[in-house]
């Protein structure tokens, strides 16, 4: 490839003279010569902040606030404070590692894998790689799968009742639509504003009902601190701020990366706020009797009917997202892009890519038995180490010690201390589980 093409596939850019008096990772972009092929459309101007901020809030909020209530009920209320610290953590970590995209001051990385590469040599992309792969494909494999049991849930017993395969083969396909058609993060922007509405809606529902059913249960009991399931707690609630993988493609289709800042904390925020508005009323009405996800709490009937079509309806705008972030990564792998080939058989590459993604899937959610507790597993070492461990030391390596301030050493310090922590414990609990499934099968 001549000097030309390398430097059409690359966005340039001036780094800030001074990071420590300014809010931006980017002062300025040289618009002319942003040009690359994985994550932004090249016909057309970047996506906007908001677009951004949704596709964050979508990703990362979701079924984790349904699921926090019950963690506070493994742990007890001291999983309020995790909560706050894993927020604060989560947000500095998606900073630092956007930064890492602009180490050099001259080229900006494309991906998670090329960061991790820059930092640790070819053995670290391709074990960040391998992460990444674990958490896009394994977390739409779970969304498949909650999808089509609660499709199959709500249509049991009526004319529309079908098979769970057949649930999760419509599911799918439903899914695969904008993941074939929205080439970047830009695009699937849109899909993630209508997610992240339903969450929001889904969370209000829960919140009213729940209190509403206070009455019927005014003498559970609440716990401070439960120590002995307090590590599978604080690994839990840690996992709820999982968003690293796509954060650099979400950057990539912004028309002002400058404001990366800006969004990665107001969207951290707001799904921080829809977790302490679901946990604190979910855990404080049902106390030892909390499940999840929380909406198994509320009574029957409409609330509840509508409170599981709606986050089958956010899972199912989710999936392409995350999809797309990894197609994106498997396509930059490749060599598939415009600069490469010609426009058809660029398409039709991506299409052969994509297609046979989603088939795998697919047909992981319908075969795979256990499929929830191996995710577990390799979610504890994938989640953990791309949220919170990983970042820290590419940015430490990349950007030096010797340029940090004591209070940001230390602050790195402990991001790493409680992701190796959650990595520990998580890792335990879904061994349990794992050696459960195994033993009830015989």
């Amino acid at each position: 490839m001549s000097a030309e093409l390398r430097n059409m596939d690359e966005k340039s850019f001036k780094l800030a003279q001074d990071n420590c008096q300014s809010d931006s990772i980017i002062s300025e972009i040289e618009h002319e010569a942003v040009s690359f092929s994985h994550g932004v459309d090249t016909n057309n101007e970047g996506g906007s902040s908001f677009l951004a901020y949704f596709n964050v809030v979508c990703v990362v909020a979701g079924t984790g606030a349904l699921g926090l209530p019950y963690s506070l009920k493994q742990g007890g209320w001291i999983g309020l404070f995790i909560l706050g610290l894993s927020w604060l953590f989560s947000t500095y970590s998606g900073i630092v590692l956007i930064r890492c995209l602009y180490h050099n001051g001259k080229t900006r990385l494309s991906s998670y894998q090329e960061v991790a590469e820059a930092a640790f040599g070819p053995i670290g992309g391709w074990l960040s790689f391998f992460f990444t792969a674990v958490t896009l494909i394994g977390v739409p494999v779970l969304y498949l799968l909650l999808a089509g049991q609660n499709l199959h849930e709500v249509c049991k017993g009526t004319r529309a009742e079908l098979t769970f395969p057949i649930w999760v083969i419509i599911c799918s396909v439903i899914v695969a639509i904008p993941f074939l058609f929205f080439r970047s993060m830009k695009e699937v922007g849109v899909l993630s504003a209508f997610g992240m509405l339903a969450t929001v809606v889904v969370v209000l529902i829960v919140v009213v009902v729940a209190l509403q059913d206070k009455v019927n249960y005014s003498n559970v009991e609440h716990h401070n601190v439960i120590w002995d399931q307090f590590p599978i707690a604080l690994s839990s609630i840690t996992f709820s701020f999982g968003g690293n993988p796509v954060y650099a493609h979400v950057e990539a289709g912004m028309k002002h990366p400058q404001n990366w800042n800006k969004v990665i904390t107001a969207g951290l925020a707001t799904c921080s706020g829809l977790y302490f508005l679901t946990a604190i009323p979910g855990y404080y009405v049902y106390g030892d009797n909390t499940s999840s996800p929380i909406y198994n709490n509320i009574p029957d009937g409409a609330a509840k009917l509508a409170s599981i079509v709606i986050i089958t309806v956010h899972v199912l705008m989710a999936c392409p997202i995350l999809m797309t972030s990894f197609a994106l990564d498997l396509e930059k792998l490749f060599g598939i892009s415009s600069f490469n080939h010609s426009k058809p058989i660029e398409w039709l590459l991506r299409t052969v890519v994509r297609v046979t993604l989603m088939v795998v899937v697919a047909v992981i959610a319908i075969f795979v038995p256990y499929f929830g507790d191996f995710m577990s597993l390799l979610g504890a070492f994938s989640n953990c180490a791309l949220i919170l461990i990983f970042p820290i030391l590419f940015y430490l390596k990349l950007t030096g010690f010797r340029n940090k301030s004591i209070f940001e050493l230390f602050l790195c310090f402990l991001v790493v201390l409680l992701g190796i922590v959650g990595l520990i414990f998580g890792t335990k609990s879904a061994i349990e589980a794992l050696k459960s499934d195994f033993q009830n099968a015989k």
